[in-house]
């Protein structure tokens, strides 16, 4: 059964800490580590490993939660090539693109071992809450045995094809469009603005008109007309999203036209703002910068 699985998990940043609580705290076994100190990011409850070589040594399968492709190029080779390495399948829940989810994949098969595409949506706070929608490309049988596991991590789980690079389609796809909708969103509050509309009463009528998104929907309303700017996404991750989708529509030739337009402004904000919530997005078009 899947709970019965002995898990791993290499990686406990701002979202992969918080898998690591939610799944201890729902009763799994779980082996943690983390490049930049297991220690002081390990929730109570797991079991701390000196290297990824020890995770892939006593776990049958293995979480990843990691920055960038080049960090799961590196820790996919670790596990490979781990001495009386025990894990059979290795679930990626990076946003890495499709090309870095292919090459892990093949350095995993070339050791036998099966992998899982499957990133995530819904930022720090849906990973805390467990309301993530998680987007999975891989083998049904491993799907199937992992199941309980991604269930406590993300409650909106679809399975989106078989082939590795499937699920980082999706998620890039899925962030193109919401990067698209906060610039979007805010170019044309701040344009209403400049008719002497109020920017509350602009959300509303756009919530039930054709306007409608996402972002007027949640990201004005929740954190932005109320200077929150809480959504738990920085304006770096979605900035590198964007590049992403931009890169990979070259290599699939595919149009990208509006990606790689949002794809600027977000990274222009990126420069002037870096670490910034991308619910900032609305004071940094305005002119306010952190304010």
């Amino acid at each position: 059964m899947a709970e019965a699985l002995r898990l791993g998990l290499i990686g406990l940043g701002q979202m992969g800490g918080r898998f690591a609580r939610r799944l201890v705290a729902a009763g799994h076994e779980l082996a943690v580590f983390d490049a930049a100190g297991t220690q002081a990011r390990a929730p109570e409850g797991a079991r701390l490993c000196a290297s990824v070589a020890q995770v892939a040594a006593e776990t049958e399968a293995v979480l990843l939660s990691l920055p960038d492709g080049a960090a799961v190029a590196a820790v996919a080779a670790e596990i490979a090539g781990a001495p009386g390495r025990a894990v059979k399948c290795v679930a990626d829940h990076s946003t890495v693109g499709p090309e870095a989810a292919r090459a892990a994949h093949a350095t995993l098969a070339a050791a036998g071992l099966a992998f899982l595409d499957a990133p995530v949506s819904g930022g720090t706070r849906g990973a805390a809450e467990g309301t993530l929608a998680m987007m999975i490309a891989g083998e049904t049988a491993w799907c199937e045995r992992l199941d309980a596991a991604f269930a406590v991590i993300a409650k909106n789980r679809f399975r989106v094809g078989t082939e590795p690079g499937q699920g980082q389609a999706m998620k890039l796809a899925n962030n193109m469009l919401s990067g698209t909708a906060m610039v979007a969103t805010a170019e044309a509050v701040l344009f209403g603005e400049r008719f002497g509309l109020d920017p509350a009463v602009m959300i509303e009528v756009l919530n039930v008109s054709t306007g409608r998104n996402t972002a007027t929907s949640d990201k004005f309303p929740n954190r932005i007309l109320n200077r929150r700017y809480d959504a738990g996404f920085t304006i770096d991750l979605i900035a590198k999203d964007l590049k992403l989708y931009a890169e990979e529509a070259g290599r699939a030739g595919a149009r990208a036209a509006v990606g790689r337009l949002v794809g600027d402004t977000l990274a222009a904000m990126s420069e002037a703002m870096p670490g910034a919530d991308f619910t900032r997005i609305y004071p940094y078009l305005k002119g306010e910068g952190e304010t």
